[in-house]
């Protein structure tokens, strides 16, 4: 346990930092030597220029090998960057789309397979442990299809991982067409600029020496000083960043991993908020601290609502992004932002002490003969609306609503998911977050167990059209998402949190608009206005 952090200047936090100081962190020698081999982030901008040759021309291999699709299998802060990534540039001319599975879906694995030509598709299996669960379990399965349609080879896929790490091992084994070996003193969530976003990022066609001289030219006060400045907000109970939409596409859900597991632990933490409609000033507690990405190159059109926002008192920081390219700094920025109030907050901000307990909840299940356990009287059903703003209702000050939805990631439940965050947060003011699952496992689930116990969380459910089986395992992708939801209900519950489970059945899109309508018409109508539904 750290001790309660005392006061520390910009300037001392700055000159630690780049001295990778980390007594800034802990007073404990043992968790000091943790925490020293997980500093390498701060240098890769550099490290990577040396390897900059290299990514190029493997770039230029992939585009003489003319792959149709680019797909990367992993979970975290392995899929997180390399989303934002193909999000911000998308595929240059003659070089494959990346499309990045973090799921444990049957129907979202079914649609993406469906869609791909698998001997033209290059495979990225990417994961700093190479232990990850999902990831080699979809390793699994798409190398069986690929195999069964090549006779046996997997020239067609790479791995991203540590230095001897199982999946090192594996791709040897296999005969994958390249491993890159990261650099074991960078964790998964601060690896963006590391083999892990800058393969992916060669693939598609990134100007590799652009995006890490952007991070050269950051200037380090800037994010020592933005770190200050959330950290402060926090402590005077403006502890939810609330990502404003529009600039750069994905980075607020790259942040949200980065922001939540490294500060949410010990009872505290910085909500990352990511997604949640833009509202009326008046549908904002006095939780909030607003963040505009103003990119040149994606005009939000926001200057209306975010004047409106400053005006009743809310407080709001734009960073002002010129160019493409410049994600590279913001990459470097925010993590050192989220180092910085890791060590104004009294919190480690590079391990992760919660994860490990759905993980091992999860085991436990995944290892019992029968199905599921029986959690009927536990789980609600689409029509129990009332209930659900019941509990966000009755929940303490400034808390947060958080949805845990292990359904298939489309654009239209995207859409109904965020019409219930409207709805809740229309009549309570709560700040809502809304993750997939297993995808927010890896992402929010240490700030959800470790973090502070004001959350109210809804877990969805759904019935899977097909089981799935995975290669070598005793287990298929829909009982390992079953029992992914189940471990982390429990090992919520067990931390005495406020944890709602609700069951859509077998068409989850049909199930979400039902609780949409629920909850709507349990709200008192004097609130809730007519043609306003929401906020």
């Amino acid at each position: 346990m750290n001790q309660p952090p005392r006061a520390i200047d910009q300037a001392e936090i700055l000159r630690r930092l780049l001295a990778k100081d980390a007594s800034l962190w802990s007073d404990d020698q043992e968790e000091q030597a943790k925490i020293r081999d997980r500093l390498g982030w701060l240098t890769l901008h550099d490290t990577m220029t040396v390897r900059r040759a290299e990514l190029e021309a493997f770039g230029q291999e992939v585009r003489s090998r003319r792959y149709q699709r680019a797909v990367l299998l992993g979970m975290g802060g392995s899929s997180l960057a390399p989303e934002v990534l193909q999000a911000t540039f998308g595929a240059a001319p003659g070089r494959p789309e990346l499309t990045v599975v973090d799921t444990t879906d049957p129907a979202s694995i079914l649609a993406l397979e469906r869609t791909l030509d698998l001997p033209r598709t290059l495979f990225i299996v990417s994961s700093k442990s190479g232990t990850t669960l999902e990831t080699i379990s979809l390793f699994r399965y798409f190398a069986a299809k690929v195999r069964a349609r090549t006779g046996g080879s997997l020239d067609n896929f790479i791995a991203i991982t540590d230095p001897g790490t199982p999946l090192e091992e594996l791709a040897s084994e296999q005969r994958f067409w390249r491993c890159f070996l990261n650099p074991p003193d960078v964790g998964g969530r601060y690896s963006a600029l590391s083999y892990v976003g800058l393969v992916p990022a060669a693939i598609i066609g990134v100007d590799i020496r652009l995006l890490l001289d952007s991070a050269r030219r950051l200037d380090p006060k800037a994010g020592v000083g933005l770190g200050a400045a959330l950290a402060e907000l926090a402590r005077t109970g403006r502890d939810k960043i609330t990502f404003l939409p529009g600039g750069l596409r994905g980075f607020g859900a790259w942040a949200e991993q980065l922001i939540a597991e490294s500060t949410g632990k010990d009872g505290k933490g910085l909500i990352p908020v990511d997604g949640e409609p833009l509202g009326r000033p008046e549908v904002y507690g006095d939780d909030r601290v607003f963040v505009r990405m103003r990119a040149a190159h994606r005009p939000d059109g926001l200057d209306e609502q975010v004047q409106a926002l400053e005006a009743a008192g809310h407080p709001v920081i734009t960073i002002d992004v010129p160019d493409a390219y410049d994600l590279g700094a913001e990459f470097l920025r925010w993590e050192i932002a989220t180092a910085t109030a890791g060590a104004l907050l009294g919190v480690n901000p590079f391990d992760e002490p919660n994860v490990q307990e759905a993980k091992d909840a999860t085991a436990a299940i995944l290892a019992q003969g029968s199905l599921d356990p029986d959690v009927s009287d536990e789980t609600l059903t689409p029509d129990n609306g009332p209930l659900v703003l019941a509990a966000a209702q009755g929940a303490v000050s400034r808390s947060y609503f958080a949805i845990q939805a292990f359904i298939q990631r489309r654009r239209d439940n995207d859409e109904l998911l965020a019409r219930i965050r409207a709805s809740v947060r229309f009549p309570t003011r709560l700040a809502t977050t809304s993750g997939y699952g297993p995808r927010y496992l890896h992402s929010t689930g240490q700030l959800h167990n470790g973090g502070p116990e004001r959350a109210v969380f809804l877990q969805l459910t759904m019935d899977d059209p097909e089981e799935l089986p995975i290669p070598e395992a005793a287990y298929s992708f829909s009982r390992l998402k079953r029992a992914e939801a189940l471990g982390d209900f429990r090992a919520l519950q067990s931390k005495g949190r406020r944890v709602m489970r609700m069951h859509l059945g077998a068409d989850p899109t049909a199930g979400l608009a039902r609780l949409v309508d629920s909850i709507q018409q349990s709200a008192a109508p004097a609130t809730t206005p007519a043609g306003t539904r929401g906020g």
